[in-house]
């Protein structure tokens, strides 16, 4: 049986301690880098990013989008640690053109009442963020 090992500093078995502003300091640049990255291959418009981290200000978002934001709130990190999950997911599940695309397409799901899943997702925040992914990883068996 494989050993799993987690990253320096990381537990398997607890959640990082986001109430810990060391702790967030030290996730932010990645989790900022890593949602940047998904919304590139996604082509979600700055305005739609926006929405997906809390409905952050174009100043806020602008100042992160430049790396200089040091440590995101826990919100902000649980949000975009549910958005890598979802990217991770499509990544397993689909060839990578329909992986960058699948957030933007109408999606004949019952949860999405036709439309595209990065719509359900704004509409919905976290809660709608968490279902998305509780689905995929349901899909590919995780």
């Amino acid at each position: 049986m494989a050993t799993l090992h987690a990253p320096a500093g990381v537990s398997l078995y607890r959640p990082a301690d986001l109430s810990s502003k060391q702790v967030r300091e030290r996730l932010s640049r990645s989790a900022i880098r890593a949602f940047l990255k998904a919304a590139d291959l996604w082509s979600i418009r700055d305005e739609d990013a926006r929405k997906l981290l809390g409905g952050i200000s174009n100043g806020t978002y602008y100042e992160l989008k430049r790396l200089r934001a040091k440590a995101l709130d826990q919100d902000k990190l649980t949000r975009i640690s549910l958005l890598i999950g979802i990217f991770k997911a499509l990544s397993i599940l689909y060839g990578r053109k329909l992986a960058d695309s699948w957030v933007q397409l109408p999606n004949t799901n019952p949860m999405f009442g036709g439309d595209p899943p990065l719509a359900y997702m704004m509409k919905g925040g976290l809660p709608a963020m968490m279902r998305v992914r509780q689905l995929l990883d349901a899909r590919r068996g995780g």
